[in-house]
């Protein structure tokens, strides 16, 4: 008995190459992200992700984008909780730190390396679309929202390229990067501005 393989739609077969894609990211790095290597994962020729993407740094670019508006649509619904109830922000902090740690900066890095300068754009738009989201009801006071975000993104970015290794040579727990993001955000709403 043979088994015919279904017939994607184009939209699901750009979704099979991004999450192949993903994978290998996470799996193998971001010089793992290759057309020929995605094309392999789902069972699919070269030409069509060509067909689909353009090229490598357009389905590097997808991937980014997809990254990017997954991980913010998460780490917007942690802090809207953590407003709601005035909770500690270490789940934001870790959501934020997890994403850069698996695998998101360390693409966005190698593709601006590589020459791929707007493999930034879909994060930075992705960001700043949850800010705005977060800012209409931002009221402590302290930084805005714009620079607390800059403050933890920056250091999450960071930490995922050389927390480790940094931790390690000054000594210091590997989470150290974290507990400091962790405490400027507390110290940033519990500040009251002088009178």
């Amino acid at each position: 008995m043979s088994i015919t393989r279904r017939r994607l739609s184009p939209e699901e077969s750009r979704d099979a190459a991004i999450e192949a894609a993903r994978a290998l990211l996470v799996e193998a790095g971001p010089q793992a992200v290759t057309l020929k290597a995605v094309a392999a994962r789902i069972g699919r020729t070269h030409a069509n992700l060509l067909h689909h993407f353009g090229s490598a740094a357009d389905l590097q670019k997808a991937l980014i984008a997809h990254l990017a508006g997954t991980i913010t649509a998460q780490i917007g619904e942690a802090a809207k909780r953590a407003r709601a109830s005035d909770q500690n922000p270490r789940e934001v902090v870790d959501m934020t730190f997890d994403a850069f740690a698996r695998g998101a900066g360390a693409m966005a890095s190698w593709m601006i390396l590589t020459g791929n300068e707007d493999a930034l754009d879909p994060i930075l738009e992705a960001i700043h679309q949850l800010v705005d989201d977060l800012a209409e009801d931002h009221i402590h006071p302290g930084p805005s929202i714009h620079e607390e975000t800059l403050q933890l993104v920056l250091t999450a970015l960071g930490d995922a390229l050389l927390g480790g290794p940094m931790a390690k040579a000054l000594g210091l727990p590997r989470t150290a990067a974290r507990e400091l993001a962790v405490k400027a955000l507390i110290a940033s709403h519990t500040s009251v501005p002088a009178a």
